[in-house]
């Protein structure tokens, strides 16, 4: 058969796993630090330690840089020679009290095992895990480490024996290795299993560790980040640094920047790999998901059509709800095989020997190639393409190639749709109602099958339909389903429980391919130009005759022409375009061009699996600048998902006795609030309240939008039509939201939440609500102001239109624009802008003692739900919360606007408040990470570079602890990609012009990507010292283009090139307003 050659060239598995001890398998770095500190705290009071020497305590910081990870008398010579003391180095034999190295190294290993014997050996589970899968595949596992005290310590943790090899620093010194940053010991602990280092993974959590593992030129070298020093590790060497073992999936290969490929099957990361190799076209996502999979085994077959929802009704601590989920519709991936007449391999009738996924993001195609084996030692090899068409919305493929392996014989293929689907992609949903759909196909017979007497070719179509529960919304799936390359074969239909199949008893001859074609077709009654679903599945099928060569062909060519919008070539390390890459593709896999046809908002977790069940939040504050810059057009129709959903926002104000649009939380299908009242702690087992419907900020998002959206294209009629009614409407809620204090004469808004939800009250009230958040103020603030200058946009009758339309009194526009000058913007310390009024006098959480005791505390509000305590309590954030405000103005726009506000806010102060929240942030959001990043790269090239890369890698990596098998994170997805071009090359889409205001950051040397501005589609191309701009051809008018201080009008067809000032600081401009 032929091979592909994308899965001939991706790189296969590594041959061993190399692991460190402490802080990698076990969790005794805490007590070699306190030992090491009780040790040097002494010998610095030691009378022998020349006078005039820095006797301050031992550090943390200390440990990580001169003793983790290096043999005893080695960190004591190091720390020691980096306060000015120098020791003898002694000989091994050494007592505890003796003056040199080896004797100060004794007395630690005391220290070390009378703290040890007191508090006991911990692991960490999800590295006892990793070993336990890795050993059932029989990939040697190793221990390389410079404690002497390995053997006591794996004896006391319950895993001796489960080493293939242990080097310790016993057999270390016995043999005369160098210690870390050397890499003798890595070198030996791969010549003992006889493995060459580039085959081998090394798993450090250590600096030198790292170094060591570099050094020996490993294959894969992986550093773990547990306290806070991700970028020491990256700089020392690490290919990836990961927060925990748990986030590592060794058969995640990276050769190609636009190929994800995964060797092998990894039970524990199936679904994280299912998320990530979704297809979709906006109208209709696919996960990744094998197609024999079901649902009793770890896979999970999951395919969203965009705006199904269905509401259940549910019972938790003795209050009903009811709660509205995107729907999991039926599954045309069906497709199973035996050999022979045996046992299906869905059943386990078949041992998978071999596997490999390639998702091609240049042409969206999903491909896989499998062995297996029956139990009579018979082998098939089964290579399997898919797409979802980007040519026409609700088509998708999947071409099935069977190969016998030195025998013939018959295989039967099952290949159908399954509509016994539900909802369990999300544990916590699975403790509720979950099932959304029925089977409503009717009972009569499919058509009669094809048959070509010609080549034998089978031809059989079948048409299944399921309804969903509560919204009746009808969902139709047409299968074709086409066998070529059977010498002889039969075909038959059938029906189990609700899978309605094709089942084809085939020939096999050696080495001769047969192929199976299913292309499926899905219509739902929501969709336009159809009598009714089933009819509306079958036209479409029928419209579709081509080949799956024929399918393809026009699917990528439409998949092209998206892509090329979207692509940003990186001057980077291979990593951060292949991320990059990765973001672009799953964006527009939820985002495609079909969206400006359909009634949708922004999907958090796009059409990617059940997380947040489907919902719409406020992450298109994060997406729409990126869309907008794209496809203004797809933008628009996003905005109009909240634009059609206004009666249902006014509704909302109205039964609070607000006017104006209170838009939701969480939003579906028809706009009102879906925030679930309760959430599911894991960790305690409890069910919590969710206050977050307090957050009221989400209109502003909506208004923010709006306006940005007109900005970019000055579109004077849909801003009359729609953009300034959801302007006007925001205003309004806040307006009335909005206590005025004559004495202070301000503004202040009470009981609300921002956008970090660990405060949704204060200590003691945690339903309250705080007040005057700064995000939610400055941001009303600057939607008043924005209300008020419409009315001064809009001019003669537009003006009396709109002013009648939407019966504007005559005092509003007053207030709005003296709430753009007065609202309360809270500050405490040195100038610090508060995140909301008290925040200041809240209790500090001592950071290093969770992150001691948790590692990773990204969602502390669980684990001090856990504890009896409260993130209430405490000065720390989700997510950035009051820094979202120089995400979005930049700091030169937002002190302006303070200043407006009657407030004066210098540079220093700005400064000092981004440090201030840096330090207090948990990152338990993947959108913090994509704000911090946009924030520092005005102010910290290198950390923004840092944090930038942490962004990209949340989904890849999987950071937020499992969460991303329940979808990807569009928000942070979108939301990196517009940091390069929003932070780094610092570009602003304003009333007047394109303002560019580049800051290149160390790690990326030069950026290409394209925007489109009033109608021009323009080429950008930054370097370290020039920028170079070049519209395409067309007829648009010429737009201003402004670049420090230099400021010209481009024609389309032309370019200009702007000289920069490498290296320079650029302040953030001021966007004409």
């Amino acid at each position: 058969m032929t091979r592909s050659p994308t899965l001939e060239a991706a790189r296969p598995p590594f041959d061993a796993v190399i692991f460190d001890l402490d802080g990698v398998v076990t969790d005794t770095a805490a007590v070699h630090e306190a030992a090491w500190r009780e040790l040097f705290d002494a010998v610095l009071r030691d009378p022998r330690i020349p006078p005039g020497t820095d006797a301050s305590p031992f550090r943390r910081a200390d440990y990580r840089a001169f003793v983790d990870g290096r043999p005893r008398e080695e960190g004591v010579l190091v720390f020691l020679a980096a306060r000015g003391v120098a020791v003898p180095r002694g000989d091994a034999g050494d007592p505890a009290d003796r003056w040199t190295a080896f004797g100060l190294g004794a007395r630690k290993n005391r220290i070390f095992h009378r703290r040890l014997e007191a508090t006991g050996v911990s692991v960490f589970p999800e590295t006892v895990d990793l070993l336990g899968r890795l050993r059932a595949g029989r990939v040697p596992v190793v221990l390389a480490t410079a404690s002497r005290n390995a053997p006591a310590i794996l004896r006391a943790a319950g895993l001796e024996g489960i080493f293939d090899c242990v080097l310790d620093g016993a057999d270390a010194a016995a043999a005369g290795f160098a210690g870390k940053p050397a890499p003798d010991v890595f070198l030996e602990a791969a010549r003992r299993v006889h493995v060459d280092p580039g085959r081998a993974v090394v798993i450090e959590d250590s600096v030198s560790g790292v170094q060591a593992a570099r050094q020996g030129g490993f294959g894969l070298v992986v550093g773990i980040d547990r306290s806070g020093h991700r970028p020491e590790l990256s700089d020392a060497g690490a290919d990836v640094v990961l927060d925990d073992v748990g986030e590592l999936d060794l058969g995640l290969v990276v050769a190609n920047p636009w190929h994800l490929v995964y060797e092998g099957f990894d039970a524990g990361h199936e679904g994280h790999r299912e998320a990530l190799t979704t297809l979709g076209n906006g109208y209709v996502g696919v996960r990744g998901a094998a197609p024999e999979s079901g649902r009793a085994g770890p896979g999970y077959p999951g395919t969203y059509l965009s705006g199904i929802y269905n509401r259940v009704v549910n019972r938790v601590e003795e209050e009903e709800t009811e709660d509205e989920h995107l729907v999991n519709a039926p599954n045309w991936l069906h497709l199973d095989l035996r050999i022979e007449g045996g046992v299906w391999w869905s059943m386990g009738g078949l041992t998978v020997r071999s596997e490999r996924r390639v998702l091609d993001m240049q042409q969206a195609v999903l491909m896989r190639e499998a062995t297996l084996e029956d139990d009579g030692g018979r082998r098939i090899t089964v290579a399997q393409r898919r797409f979802v068409s980007m040519a026409l919305p609700q088509l998708m493929a999947l071409e099935t190639s069977v190969t016998a392996e030195g025998w013939s014989g018959q295989v039967t293929m099952r290949s159908g749709v399954d509509l016994d689907v539900s909802n369990e992609n999300v544990l916590e949903d699975t403790l509720l109602a979950h099932r959304h759909v029925r089977d409503v196909s009717p009972t009569e017979e499919t058509a009669p099958p094809d048959v070509d007497e010609g080549t034998g070719d089978l031809d059989a179509t079948l048409v299944a339909e399921a309804e969903t529960i509560q919204s009746r919304i009808r969902i139709a799936v047409a299968l074709r389903n086409r066998v070529t390359g059977s010498a002889r074969g039969d075909v038959s239909d059938g029906c189990v429980g609700a899978l309605h199949f094709h089942e084809f008893a085939l020939r096999l001859d050696d080495g001769r391919p047969v192929r199976l074609t299913k292309t499926a077709a899905f219509a739902t009654s929501r969709d336009h130009a159809l009598s009714s679903a089933r009819t509306g599945a079958a036209a479409v099928l029928r419209r579709s005759p081509g080949t799956f060569e024929e399918l393809l062909a026009s699917h990528s060519a439409a998949w092209q022409r998206f892509l090329h919008l979207f692509t940003v070539e990186l001057d980077a390390a291979p990593s951060v375009q292949f991320a990059v890459n990765l973001h672009v593709f799953h964006v527009l896999q939820a985002l495609a061009p079909f969206v400006e046809d359909l009634d949708v908002g922004v999907p958090a977790r796009g059409l990617h699996g059940e997380g947040y069940r489907g919902h719409v939040f406020w992450d298109e504050l994060f997406v729409l600048p990126l869309i907008t810059s794209r496809l203004p057009a797809v933008a628009r129709a996003l905005i109009a998902y909240r634009w059609r959903r206004l009666p249902e926002a006014r509704h909302a104000a109205a039964g609070l006795g607000l006017r104006g649009a209170l838009f939701p939380w969480q939003s579906g299908s028809d706009g009102r609030e879906e925030t679930p009242r309760w959430i599911f702690n894991r960790r305690s087992g409890h069910w919590m309240p969710d206050y977050s419907r307090l957050q009221r900020h989400v209109g502003l998002a909506v208004a923010f939008n709006a306006w940005q959206y007109f900005e970019a294209t000055h579109d004077r009629f849909w801003l009359l039509r729609q953009g300034a009614e959801l302007i006007i409407e925001v205003a309004r809620l806040f307006a009335s939201m909005a206590e005025y204090d004559p004495l202070e004469d301000r503004y202040h808004v009470r009981g609300v939440m921002g956008p970090d939800e660990y405060h949704t009250g204060y200590p003691g009230r945690p339903s309250s609500g705080i007040d005057d958040n700064a995000y939610t103020n400055v941001l009303a603030a600057w939607v008043c102001h924005q209300a008020a200058h419409l009315l001064h946009v809009v001019q003669g009758h537009d003006r009396d239109d709109l002013a009648d339309r939407l019966r504007i009194e005559p005092a509003e526009p007053e207030l709005w624009a003296r709430m753009g000058r007065r609202m309360s913007v809270p500050f405490h310390g040195e100038g610090i802008m508060s995140q909301f009024a008290g925040y200041g006098d809240l209790a500090e959480l001592d950071w290093d003692a969770y992150r001691d005791r948790y590692h990773n505390i990204e969602r502390l509000d669980l684990i001090l739900e856990a504890e009896g305590d409260s993130t209430n309590r405490y000065q720390l954030a989700k997510q950035a919360d009051a820094l979202m405000l120089l995400y979005l103005f930049g700091p030169t726009e937002l002190t302006a606007l303070l200043g407006r506000l009657g407030y004066t806010v210098t540079a220093e102060q700005l400064a000092r408040t981004v440090d201030y929240y840096l330090a207090r942030t948990a990152h338990g959001s993947t959108l913090s990470r994509v704000a911090h990043s946009s924030v520092l790269a005005g102010m910290d090239s290198e950390r923004a570079w840092d944090t930038f890369c942490e962004a990209l890698d949340a989904d890849l990596d999987d950071t937020q602890g499992g969460t991303t098998r329940a979808g990807i994170h569009l928000g942070a997805m979108a939301g990196s990609i517009d940091v390069v071009q929003r932070s780094f090359a610092g570009l602003r889409l304003t009333s007047d012009a394109l303002i560019f205001a580049p800051r290149l950051p160390d790690g990326l040397r030069s950026v290409t990507f394209r925007v489109r501005y009033r109608d021009q589609l323009l080429d950008v191309d930054l370097g370290q010292d020039q920028l170079r701009v070049s519209s395409a051809s067309g007829d648009a008018g010429p737009v201003r283009i402004r670049v420090e201080g230099e400021e010209i009008l481009l024609r389309c067809g032309t370019s200009h090139r702007f000289r920069i000032q490498a290296g320079q600081p650029r302040p953030w401009p001021t966007p004409a307003r």
